[in-house]
């Protein structure tokens, strides 16, 4: 018994005429008899009294028909509901992102895509890379930003995104404020405000510095960037940040500045769960963040 037949037997209950109701239907009476006489065999009961001018349910054939008004019911929402998925009228995107990555780099991507699918729930966690990709393993993240990690070819597929080089930031009054650009190895004195060790950024710093012989005087480390602009607006030390950053800071005592021969990048990627079926919605929003954030940069 399918769902076809399941439609021609609840058309032949409402009508209780076969010409009528394969006329509604826009099958053939022989047809249409054929798939009610396919049902009563499959059952073992007849459905209808055949009268010479009427139809009339049998108890066997009431006690199908409710039950199959539940199933069609059934049947439409899931049509109804697969339909809304597939044309991304509904859904939610459960979405990690590294604290440093923030509104810089995302805030212009959401609203675009809540734009233009006003009824996907975009849920966002700030956490580290780690976690993020812990949550995309295990399935409570459906997609994950990450930054300048390798990542496990077996367990996830990436896209990378974007390259944002780091530049200098430095409060009003500091020497280096009326400079065009920097190099890094003219730093070699200053107070850094650097982020928390467990960032890759932190070791790339390290390392750039150390490639232009001196370790960096650390005196503060935070995992937020709002927080690293206002210590150096107090003076206490100079930071490097992503120039996607740069652009959104706003204090007037702080003053952004390249640097040159420098290798010091933001790598931005995109991870999901390799050989994990992605919805519609998913799938959509990789898309929008590949044009998004590839091209405005």
């Amino acid at each position: 018994m399918d769902i076809q037949h399941l439609k021609y037997f609840s058309e032949v209950a409402r009508q209780l005429n076969f010409t009528k109701a394969s006329a509604a239907l826009h099958i053939s009476q022989p047809s249409l008899s054929k798939a009610i006489k396919h049902i009563e065999e499959e059952i073992g009961v007849p459905l209808f009294y055949r009268y010479s001018k009427k139809l009339e349910l049998t108890d066997a054939g009431k006690a199908v028909l409710v039950n199959a008004k539940r199933v069609l019911e059934a049947f439409d929402n899931m049509n109804e509901e697969l339909s809304d998925i597939i044309e991304l009228k509904k859904g939610e995107i459960r979405i990690g992102i590294p604290p440093i990555i923030g509104a810089a780099f995302f805030s212009q991507l959401v609203s675009r895509y809540k734009e233009a699918h006003p009824s996907i729930d975009l849920l966002l966690t700030e956490v580290g890379t780690k976690s993020i990709k812990q949550g995309v393993d295990e399935g409570t993240l459906d997609i994950g930003l990450i930054c300048n990690l390798p990542v496990e070819q077996k367990s996830f597929e990436m896209e990378k995104l974007l390259k944002d080089p780091l530049m200098l930031i430095v409060p009003a009054g500091h020497k280096l404020e009326g400079r065009a650009s920097v190099a890094v190895e003219e730093l070699a004195e200053e107070r850094f405000i650097l982020y928390r060790n467990d960032f890759s950024l932190y070791d790339r710093i390290i390392e750039e510095c150390e490639q232009h012989s001196f370790s960096p005087n650390i005196v503060c480390e935070s995992s937020q960037k709002d927080f690293m602009v206002d210590m150096v607006e107090a003076t206490l030390g100079v930071a490097l940040l992503p120039s996607r950053i740069c652009r959104d800071i706003h204090q007037k005592q702080i003053t952004a500045i390249p640097l040159h021969d420098s290798n010091l990048h933001l790598e931005l990627g995109m991870i999901w769960k390799k050989d994990k079926y992605l919805a519609f919605a998913v799938r959509e929003f990789i898309s929008m963040s590949q044009a998004h954030l590839v091209h405005s940069t």
